[in-house]
């Protein structure tokens, strides 16, 4: 390693230097991205332009798709963008920009799941209450917190990240990767550091119990509906959550808890690649797949956008 303290650039090995990798990693991002950004901004304009839409759930599904845009945004755009230019730099403010908006935008989405359990608990656990502990102002309320808890854990992350000195400026991945970054630190032991990794998995750990714990609960309630088609609707409002947890779960578990290698590897670069742009494309679908009102909903916006352009088309050519 270097012996630097100080580092004014980064650089990001984590695609091979060739004109034809390049070529393919461009048009692979790019088709990731914009499948992401279109799934996840239909999911938000469906929701926000459909009044039959305007509840809890869907509540929460508009800002889980923000958060998706976000943190795909975060780290794609930039990588496309070095090859395109034939670089591998990112400046030092602008690793710390993007190792920021990441915790930001990942624990902001945990959290966020966390409320979600909470409203499904609510809606099937506490069904004749469920307008009144779900007003529009509490659900506002959870949203906001669940966004600040993730902006102060990314505040209290990254401002430990300002006094980590580093030895080289090699990272091993296409974007600023957080296991990474501690890989070639000079300290052996960044306590900062570790101290805000160690309170971050024990937070995770009592979220997710309290996620655990809400979902034995409201699948015991599920279990006591007498009808099958109660049953089946129940499951059918739970279950995609469900799998977006897991979802979540899965993919930062292997790539936070998996030991970081001396030398560049392709699974690192799968691991990072399959938690950073799986979700963002996957939890859309999840979520729609199965949803009719969601579904119904679309093509009813369809309907209406193309009325109103075939009126104003035909007003337009009729003297």
């Amino acid at each position: 390693m270097e012996n630097k303290s100080r580092v004014s650039e980064f650089l990001l090995h984590g695609f091979p230097d060739t004109e034809q990798l390049r070529i393919v990693h461009i048009i692979v991002f790019l088709t990731i991205y914009l499948i992401a950004l279109t799934e996840n901004l239909i999911i938000i304009i469906v929701i926000v332009y459909s009044h039959q839409l305007h509840s809890p759930m869907y509540f929460f599904i508009a800002n889980l798709s923000l958060q998706d845009l976000g943190s795909i945004s975060v780290t794609v755009p930039k990588s496309m963008m070095n090859s395109l230019v034939n670089t591998e730099a990112i400046s030092y403010s602008g690793c710390l920009c993007q190792v920021f908006f990441l915790v930001f935008f990942m624990m902001s989405h945990f959290f966020l799941l966390g409320v979600m359990a909470y409203d499904r608990y609510v809606a099937i656990c506490k069904p004749l209450h469920y307008e009144t502990v779900l007003s529009k102002k509490a659900c506002i309320q959870m949203a906001t917190s669940a966004w600040m808890g993730g902006f102060f854990y990314a505040i209290l992350y990254t401002g430990n990240l300002f006094m980590v000195k580093f030895c080289s400026r090699i990272i091993n991945q296409f974007f600023c990767e957080i296991p990474q970054l501690l890989k070639i630190s000079c300290s052996d032991f960044p306590v900062a550091e570790e101290w805000a990794v160690l309170f971050g998995c024990l937070l995770a750990f009592l979220y997710f119990a309290l996620i655990a714990l809400s979902y034995v609960m409201i699948f015991r309630a599920v279990l006591r509906i007498p009808s099958t088609q109660g049953k089946e609707k129940a499951f059918s409002t739970c279950l995609p959550h469900l799998i977006v947890i897991c979802l979540f779960l899965i993919s930062g578990s292997f790539a936070y808890l998996r030991p970081t290698s001396s030398s560049p590897s392709a699974s690192d670069i799968l691991i990072s690649t399959f938690y950073c742009v799986v979700p963002p494309i996957m939890n859309p679908l999840i979520y729609s797949m199965r949803n009719k009102e969601l579904k119904v909903a679309f093509w009813k916006l369809i309907l209406n956008i193309s009325s109103n352009t075939l009126s104003k088309i035909s007003h337009f050519c009729v003297p």
